[in-house]
């Protein structure tokens, strides 16, 4: 009983404080000049890692088990994992680009952990003879942590998309007011007056754009980064798994759904990999290799839940009905 208030309590907590830091996030953007307020926004994440850790070590101790047996379980240590991505770089250069993305992607998989639809199995429950197994730790940890630092990685990799065709798209609007600025213009004092305009708005432009190529460049290499990081948990993760299934089920590999995304799930972030050693396919044709791998993570460790079938079946939820 105590066990269970206090992960209750931690719960409520954590999602309290991440809560906070978004809300500190939009008042950055609105009012950067005023108030600075991204130390706080930091240490809230600081405080809602450890939360997160101390409502995982409560369940250890209250189930018997590492607490990865199931959806809801593994949504708190995605969430757990998110705030860690977050940390590292933090700690390490005091500066830290993942923060809108990992303190967002928090809010929302603790969100969905704690929401009604995963009441069912919030309670801990024994684990079934599959699960028996010292792999557990070695096994489920390294996917999960593998989706946190892939799906972290992959949302670079939109941002760096959405900045990049917007560029374009505004440079070809821009051309456009150039070329229709040329052909209507009536005579030469006008046409001067024109002209130093267009050289006060390219020199804004150029600015601005110095600005954007920076960030782009930042993006591109926080987003290629955390990807390799991500891949090397999943590489292990495979394989752990692999050796896993022949301890339990006699066999390597089984085509299980699961497998099969998460093998795919591997085939893209690995092309993704191999885009970045051309220089041509860097940046947004890279990009949208890690747009597709977005996609891909969310089938493989959500989708195939929804469908309860497969040896992974354990993983699966049924929604509760009002």
């Amino acid at each position: 009983m105590i066990f269970s208030t206090l992960e209750h309590i931690l719960t409520h907590i954590s999602f309290s404080i991440v809560s906070i830091v978004i809300t500190i996030h939009l008042i950055t953007l609105l009012g950067n000049e005023i108030i600075k307020p991204y130390d706080s926004s930091e240490k809230g994440m600081i405080a809602t890692f450890l939360c997160l850790t101390g409502l995982l070590i409560t369940r250890w101790i209250y189930s018997g088990h590492f607490p990865l047996s199931d959806l809801y379980e593994s949504l708190i240590f995605l969430s757990w994992s998110f705030s860690l991505i977050h940390i590292v770089p933090y700690l390490k250069i005091r500066k830290n680009y993942l923060t809108t993305i990992t303190a967002s992607s928090t809010i929302f998989t603790q969100g969905f952990a704690t929401s009604g639809l995963l009441t069912e199995i919030h309670k801990p429950t024994i684990l079934v003879p599959a699960l028996q197994s010292e792999w557990l730790i070695m096994h489920v940890s390294m996917m999960i942590l593998s989706y946190a630092a892939l799906l972290c990685g992959s949302l670079l990799s939109v941002a760096l998309l959405v900045i990049t065709f917007r560029n374009i798209f505004y440079s070809y609007k821009s051309n456009n007011l150039l070329q229709l600025n040329h052909s209507f213009s009536f005579g030469e004092i006008q046409y001067k007056n024109e002209r130093n305009n267009i050289f006060k708005k390219t020199s804004f432009f150029s600015a601005k754009n110095y600005y954007k190529a920076q960030l782009i460049q930042q993006l591109d290499y926080w987003s290629y980064r955390v990807i390799s990081l991500g891949f090397i948990f999943l590489t292990i993760g495979i394989l752990s798994g692999a050796v896993w299934a022949n301890e339990a089920w006699g066999s390597y590999w089984s085509w299980d759904p699961k497998e099969t995304w998460a093998f795919i799930t591997w085939i893209v972030f690995a092309i993704y990999l191999h885009t970045r050693t051309n220089k041509n396919l860097q940046g947004a044709n890279s990009a949208i290799v890690a747009t597709l791998g977005f996609l891909i993570i969310w089938i493989c460790y959500f989708g195939v839940n929804l469908l309860g079938i497969g040896l992974h079946s354990y993983g699966s939820f049924t929604l509760t009905s009002s």
